[in-house]
């Protein structure tokens, strides 16, 4: 199987470590405008798709942030492996600036958002119980080993709408709960990826404490530029590491954790009941089941 690995941040990683052949290409999407074009070239020989979640002016909100488009344009590139690299908060004392987690659950307290692509007559319920793909979890850790970052395997994101950060009651409240980060954008984000079959996996980038901490009190934007820095440095890294891994473990069909069959069983709406234009619409998404 041919392996495309797909990423989606944000500022600093537009300069991908050993790219070639790349071009910035504009794609549709029957969702609307993604954030913005998709940058395509090739990373040792595997090709390589990246989104500037933000748009490359950094001027689209968490909030505005056409989710559906977005995935929708990476599935329509052929990506199969999708990394969300984010900057984050963290609610524990071990998860300090400059530390990575790889993201295995998540909290959506989000509310503004469009989060399925089955909300046009028909019906489609597909588990998000595991969220976040283990084989690939296991190739980024992998890829880190003899990288100078403190890496963490697993946490919980807990995604807030935004765009103002918590309140030092709503991060109290949080970290009670167990979440281990915050961030605004990554929910949807991964429930739509696994709407679309792709396997997923969140690369959580911590900044600050939000403001829980007794030491560090509220979140300061000054701060997180700086620590943004370094992390888009280690970022890039990461994805040079992870490509060679990536390629060596192409034939690796289907997805153990079954990331890329999700739709087997999900969807209630008989195909003959559904309207063409839906299914042209949802082609990239769903156009393996409806066959």
């Amino acid at each position: 199987m041919t392996k495309i690995l797909g990423i989606i941040g944000g500022s600093g990683l537009y300069e991908i470590d050993g790219i070639k052949n790349e071009q910035w290409i504009s794609i549709e999407s029957g969702y609307g405008q993604p954030s913005d074009d998709v940058l395509v070239g090739e990373v040792d020989g595997l090709k390589v798709v990246f989104l500037p979640r933000h748009g490359r002016n950094h001027n689209v909100a968490p909030s505005k942030i056409n989710y559906r488009a977005n995935i929708d344009v990476m599935k329509r590139a052929g990506v199969t492996d999708l990394i969300s690299i984010s900057a984050c908060g963290s609610f524990r004392e071990k998860m300090a600036p400059r530390d990575f987690v790889v993201v295995d659950q998540f909290i959506d307290r989000t509310f503004a958002r469009e989060k399925t692509f089955f909300d046009e007559n028909l019906v489609a319920h597909v588990s998000v119980a595991h969220p976040t793909c283990g084989g690939l979890s296991d190739l980024i850790m992998k890829a880190t080993e003899n990288m100078d970052l403190n890496v963490h395997r697993g946490g919980t994101y807990l995604a807030m709408e935004g765009p103002q950060f918590s309140t030092l009651a709503e991060s109290l409240l949080y970290r009670s709960w167990g979440c281990d980060v915050i961030g605004m954008t990554n929910m949807p984000e991964a429930k739509l990826a696994r709407e679309a079959e792709m396997c997923y996996v969140t690369v959580a980038m911590v900044t600050d404490y939000d403001s829980w901490h007794p030491e560090h009190g509220e979140v300061d934007i000054t701060e997180i530029r700086k620590t943004l820095g370094q992390n888009s440095d280690n970022a890039r890294t990461l994805i040079r590491k992870l490509v060679p891994l990536l390629k060596a473990d192409a034939a690796r069909h289907p997805c153990v954790q079954g990331c890329d069959h999700a739709l087997e069983h999900a969807l209630l709406t008989d195909g003959k009941n559904i309207d063409p234009a839906v299914k042209a619409k949802l082609s990239a998404i769903a156009g393996r089941v409806f066959k």
